[in-house]
């Protein structure tokens, strides 16, 4: 073999060994902190064994009635062997972006956050998040999730008017009726909207209702000046409503998401309670997910996403009454929970639901925060 035929080929192989390595060397696995999607760490398999060797999960904000996320944690927790640090599960969605800046580098950081848009929104620009891409990405439309995997919404519903009937002997059909005297001292919301993404949103839907619609959801004046009316008539009872201030009765009438109402129906042989979704506002959202930038526990804060996004994460929310944010799909499909489908609140016949974008949340909230404390 003539030498220039030898260096031809020692020239290809050699070429094809260092092809062969940069192709080894671009597949090699991600470490979990790093990964932005489960083939990031070899695939779904490679990252439960992952998880299971960190062996615990923070989360925070995380009721065990809210969208039966007792029910998710538990099952998460047995499915996997992993345990569930849930911490300040009644926070707020700007308690939990507080926890984590106050916690960065602490073993109670929070692995992952469930906020309101806006607040994952700011999270996201403040760069407390870590991008990541679920499995069953490709349902979940574009309009509700980060193009990057920062965030993506979960599930959400309507905010509905929920009652004590052994109190409230005249059932309110709309937000304009609350506003009637016969109802004084006895409406309330589930926080201080300046903080709380429901209470904010149940504001934003009685402006949504006092201003006819989309016109309400794009100015804020509208919620302001109703709520201006319910406090000068004395309606308005300025605590934060809970399962034990319902069962006092007093607060009797409140605001907050239909699938949140079912926990004051716990309240045995006490609380007659009752659920409406108003005629006059239909006002619908959607909370969101999002992992936590170097949390302690990485591969955990993936695999929970990954199970909450499976048709069984998404069925679990669907038994507690929310409308898990990969139905639509689901229903396709034929995987979701017919019964607890059938079961969801029904809403006004003809009524045009409104789903507040960012834009306006955003521009709400920033006309809500310092007038709210001065109406």
């Amino acid at each position: 073999m003539k030498k220039k035929s030898l260096r031809a080929v020692v020239g290809i192989v050699l070429a094809l060994a260092l092809s062969s390595n940069f192709a080894i060397a671009q597949a090699a696995p991600k470490k979990p902190a790093q990964a932005q999607s489960a083939a990031d760490v070899g695939g779904l398999k490679e990252l439960i064994k992952l998880a299971k060797k960190e062996g615990e999960l923070n989360t925070i904000a995380l009721p065990d009635y809210w969208a039966n996320y007792g029910n998710v944690i538990k099952r998460f927790s047995e499915k996997y062997g992993i345990k569930v640090n849930s911490y300040d599960p009644e926070a707020s969605s700007a308690e939990e972006l507080v926890a984590v800046r106050t916690l960065k580098g602490q073993d109670r950081m929070p692995d992952v956050l469930d906020v309101g848009l806006q607040f994952a929104v700011q999270g996201a620009q403040e760069g407390l998040l870590a991008p990541y891409k679920v499995t069953t990405w490709k349902d979940i439309p574009d309009a509700a999730k980060d193009p990057k995997g920062l965030w993506y919404q979960d599930y959400g519903g309507y905010i509905a008017i929920g009652y004590d009937a052994n109190i409230v002997k005249t059932p309110p059909k709309s937000f304009a009726d609350l506003l009637n005297p016969i109802y004084k001292n006895q409406v309330a919301l589930n926080g201080d909207p300046t903080a709380s993404n429901s209470a904010f949103l149940s504001v934003m839907a009685t402006s949504v209702a006092a201003g006819g619609g989309v016109k309400g959801a794009n100015n804020i004046q509208f919620g302001l000046e109703y709520w201006q009316k319910m406090k000068a008539s004395g309606n308005f009872v300025p605590v934060a409503a809970n399962p034990s201030t319902v069962a006092a009765g007093q607060t009797p009438i409140l605001l907050d998401w239909d699938y949140l109402h079912a926990k004051y129906k716990d309240q045995a042989g006490k609380v007659d309670w009752k659920v409406v979704v108003p005629s006059d506002g239909l006002l619908g959202g959607f909370y969101a997910q999002a992992i936590v930038k170097n949390s302690p526990h990485p591969a955990a804060a993936r695999l929970w996403q990954e199970f909450l996004y499976s048709d069984e994460g998404q069925n679990l929310w669907l038994q507690g009454g929310a409308r898990p944010i990969r139905l639509d799909a689901m229903v396709k499909a034929k995987t979701q929970n017919a019964a607890a489908y059938a079961l969801l609140p029904a809403t006004p016949k003809n009524a045009k639901p409104v789903f507040p974008s960012l834009q306006q949340q955003l521009l709400a909230k920033a006309l809500l925060t310092p007038a709210w404390p001065k109406l």
